[in-house]
């Protein structure tokens, strides 16, 4: 089965991913596909730097992630051209993972995707598992983890479809507004339910 892992910003995915890491389960991580197909010399770093200038490299020509970030939270357009870009090619990274899993003889295999639902990638995969807390927590858990104001925050989580939204897309939830043992108790109880294996 191919589960889709996804969430909100600050919602606490990463630490459900981990979960079931520590499980055995392979996780195939669209944002460190993303990290890695963004690096100096690859073939959607040259487009990012042709569409977006040399404004935003470091010293050492890696792309400023967080200026490109600002870049591109604050205008629909150039969010859509760097999606463009990355997509296609984290898309293709993430089918060959997935496949070298099946052939290796996983039975399971975790996307981690946080925006699954926005790049219209429910295509990949078989059940949607969200991470869940309300758009309060998530906007003080945001502005505490970047040292960013309120402005900032919501900015960032106005670029994704509303958590409350996303609810409808999940075939199950976690709402991780709870303790670690409350986070860690839900995902056993769903392994037992949808009788998930490793191997």
């Amino acid at each position: 089965m191919i589960i889709g892992l996804t969430g909100g910003i600050a919602t606490g995915k990463s630490t459900v991913s981990l979960m079931l890491k520590e499980k055995g389960f392979p996780i195939v991580d669209a944002d460190q596909i993303a990290k890695e197909a963004v690096m100096p010399k690859r073939e959607a770093y040259i487009k990012i730097v042709e569409t977006f200038g040399e404004g935003i490299l470091l010293h050492d020509t890696s792309i400023d992630r967080k200026k490109l970030g600002s870049i591109i939270f604050k205008d629909e357009g150039k969010r859509k051209a760097l999606n463009d870009i990355v997509h296609p090619v984290v898309r293709r990274k993430m089918k060959e993972e997935t496949n070298m899993y099946k052939k290796n003889g996983y039975k399971t295999v975790i996307l981690d995707i946080p925006l699954l639902i926005e790049s219209n990638l429910l295509s990949l995969v078989e059940k949607v598992l969200l991470v869940y807390v309300p758009q309060t927590i998530q906007l003080r858990r945001l502005m505490t983890r970047d040292s960013s104001t309120e402005k900032e925050a919501l900015s960032r989580i106005h670029a994704q479809i509303p958590i409350d939204e996303k609810k409808k897309y999940a075939n199950a939830i976690i709402y991780n507004d709870g303790t670690f043992e409350d986070t860690k108790k839900q995902l056993n109880e769903l392994i037992h339910r949808w009788q998930l294996i490793c191997k």
